[in-house]
């Protein structure tokens, strides 16, 4: 081997946490793992109290949501991962998940039930169930989540194969302290002082069958000296994994014909019928069921509610009795976690089939919506086409924001009452206040509410739409929001899901809901970037406090030109009052309003500034772009002809526009072009 060869072998030796290593390949004898045990009982949990720890362990968030104390839970955000598999907008959902764990972790009766997430297609169903998957792999390989099982050794004695007499490991990953029979197993953790204030240990259930034979034959040799048995014992330390199918399990399924309930309890291992001679050996069957590699942790049901009625009766008393029933076997004890989901379609017939009974009462189900607050969605995306992930396309101001709130729109049910549109009422949902409405009418239109949110459009569907924008060559490494809108509209013409035409239309009129919302933002924003001349504007704002203070003072101020005494400029001051909608009979109210917000600043020792009042700024920047549009002909812009001192102007708008707003220069231009499309057509409002 060259030197450089070994050297690079040894820089990548090198990334090794060998200490990691060690840790996680622990192995003691019973008397070394009691001695744990004594030290940190967390080690003995069940499957509900590790993956409640689990969750609690990444802190919580308290924060308040129109007047509701909420809780976000950190784990969701997913830390291990970097926010992969990040989940938003779903904190009250998530409480109810995590207080169900936290009643079947204390023993109140949940952990005898099925989880079940329900909700439309693309609500985060199958996401929280990988993030807890996930979690409990990574937590099992952490100080505070270490959990253990054992291997039998030296077993030749008792007629085991070559192979299996060296090693033989317990093959449901049994918990050790199963090993102790349970008619003294409770007076054993007691006088050892294995409990402690924190945590109370106890096990309970018995060996798996192939680990209660050897035991047995064990006890038969040494005349039932249990100590002498517990010298074939060495302990271990055990990792949950999917990818190695040790805790973590997940089942899905499949064709009827090419399925059957082994694929949950296990099956005969006919190679080895002939090694033991009968198929009602343990050591000739493989514990390899979802239910039995997912012992001590996790099983994910995908699509739970497909599952064929013969599947449902291993499902049922795995559920209430926390067994199973292998193939030519007693029934087996287990501990884990079941989570299935399914989607409304499934659930209903559920709902309807009189059979189905005994799996609905032994259900928790657990509605995962979609999100209806646009911040939240914006999230989503913003997180698969971000500025990371997405190289060498601009994606311009607002694009996944319009996308996102077309997708709300689409889940939100039409107001009933409070005289509202569609539109306020998503702002509303979203934090935005909104004159004459409060807090209150909030909870009230949640309430009004029967299905929000378990309806409309998932976020998947946008993400498609977003993508197929991306590779389409139309935006000069650019996308903006009409390409997107574009793409979602064209989009339901052939969506698999909708096939009603009254839904396809309304999520039509939504799209044109978004547009003319888009058009007030990018208004608003050419608006700004026009009057964000700051010497005009500050120049501006001194006249019309002169005048204002002059009005409400009853003083005169002096001419600029000819210094004569004159009285405050009228028209000037209505002229600004009138861009925020000031009526006539309210000035003299909104001028002392100003006047006495600039005298309380004075007594703090502050100084004035026009910007810091939202009103006043509205109004000037509105009153500024109304006195320079007309000299920058923004009408000009769809002209094949602009001149010289117009076109320098125009460049310095769509600098600010790249600089205040986040715009490139496709996407500024774009902007400017479509905005003078407006002045154009006459609507300069």
């Amino acid at each position: 081997m060259t030197e450089t060869s070994s050297s690079m072998v040894a820089k990548i030796a090198s990334m090794q946490d060998y200490d990691l290593y060690r840790d996680l390949s622990w192995e003691g004898s019973f008397e070394d793992y009691l001695d744990i045990v004594r030290k940190n009982p967390q080690v003995t949990r069940n499957a509900f109290q590790r993956a409640y720890d689990m969750i609690i362990r990444y802190g919580t968030e308290e924060y308040t949501d129109v007047k509701k104390k909420l809780i976000r839970y950190n784990f969701f955000k997913d830390e291990i991962d970097g926010g992969k598999d990040a989940v938003f907008g779903l904190d009250i959902p998530l409480m109810r998940l995590v207080h169900v764990l936290k009643a079947a972790a204390e023993g109140y009766g949940p952990e005898k039930r099925v989880i079940l997430l329900h909700g439309p297609v693309g609500s985060a169903k199958s996401t929280i169930a990988r993030l807890l998957k996930k979690g409990l792999e990574h937590y099992s390989r952490t100080h505070d989540g270490a959990l253990y099982t054992f291997d039998w050794v030296h077993l030749a004695d008792i007629g085991m194969t070559s192979l299996e007499a060296e090693r033989f490991p317990s093959p449901m990953h049994e918990e050790p302290l199963r090993l102790i029979p349970l008619e003294w197993r409770e007076r054993a953790v007691r006088e050892l002082g294995l409990s402690n204030d924190r945590f109370q240990v106890k096990v309970s259930g018995d060996l798996d069958p192939a680990s209660r034979f050897v035991f047995k034959k064990l006890m038969e040799k040494y005349k039932g000296d249990w100590a002498e048995v517990m010298q074939h014992i060495r302990v271990r330390r055990l990792v949950l994994s999917e990818k190695d199918r040790i805790g973590i399990g997940t089942f899905q399924p499949k064709d009827e014909k090419n399925q059957d309930s082994t694929e949950l309890t296990g099956d005969i291992n006919y190679r080895k019928i002939a090694e033991y001679g009968t198929d009602s050996d343990p050591r000739a069957f493989n514990f390899d069921g979802e239910f039995c590699v997912a012992n001590r942790g996790i099983v994910e049901f995908i699509e739970i509610l497909k599952l064929d009625v013969a599947f449902l009766y291993d499902l049922l008393g795995a559920t209430q009795e926390h067994k199973i029933k292998p193939k030519k076997f007693a029934q087996t004890d287990i501990d884990q976690v079941i989570i299935g989901h399914t989607n409304e379609a499934e659930y209903k017939k559920l709902m309807n089939n009189e059979f189905m009974e005994a799996l609905r009462d032994r259900t928790i189900k657990i509605d995962i919506p979609y999100i209806t607050k646009i911040t939240e969605e914006i999230r989503i995306y913003d997180k698969d086409f971000n500025k990371e992930r997405i190289r060498g396309k601009h994606i311009a101001p607002h694009t996944l924001q319009v996308a996102a709130m077309w997708a709300v729109l689409t889940r939100l049910e039409d107001p009933k009452k409070h005289n509202l549109s569609l539109l306020q009422k998503l702002k509303l949902y979203d934090g935005k206040v909104l004159p004459g409405y409060t807090q209150d009418t909030v909870k009230e239109l949640r309430k009004e509410t029967q299905r929000e949110g378990m309806a409309g459009i998932s976020p998947r569907y946008v993400q498609d739409k977003i993508s197929n924008a991306l590779v389409n060559e139309m935006g000069e490494g650019t996308i903006n929001p009409f390409m997107v809108l574009a793409e979602l509209e064209k989009g339901l013409r052939h969506h698999s899901l909708l096939t009603n035409d009254e839904e396809k239309k309304r999520f039509s009129e939504c799209i044109g809901m978004v547009k003319r919302e888009y058009e007030e933002i990018v208004k608003n924003e050419v608006q700004r970037a026009i009057s964000a001349d700051e010497e005009a504007i500050e120049k501006l704002a001194a006249n019309y406090i002169d005048a204002i203070k002059a009005f409400v003072l009853k003083e005169k101020v002096k001419d600029r030109f000819t210094g004569q005494d004159i009285e405050p400029d009228e028209r000037l001051m209505r002229s600004v009052e009138e861009k925020i909608e000031i009526p006539e009979n309210r000035k003299e109210d909104f001028r002392r309003e100003i006047m006495n917000y600039i005298g309380a600043l004075a007594v703090d020792g502050k100084k004035f500034e026009w910007h810091t009042n939202d009103r006043l700024r509205r109004a000037l920047e509105l009153k500024l772009f109304e006195d320079q549009k007309d000299s920058i002909k923004l009408q000009t812009l769809i002209s094949n002809v602009i001149d010289k001192e117009t076109q320098e102007k125009i460049d310095i708008i769509k600098t600010r526009m790249m600089k205040y707003f986040g715009y490139n220069e496709v996407s500024a231009r774009d902007v400017l072009d479509y905005v003078a499309s407006i002045y154009a057509r006459g609507d300069a409002k």
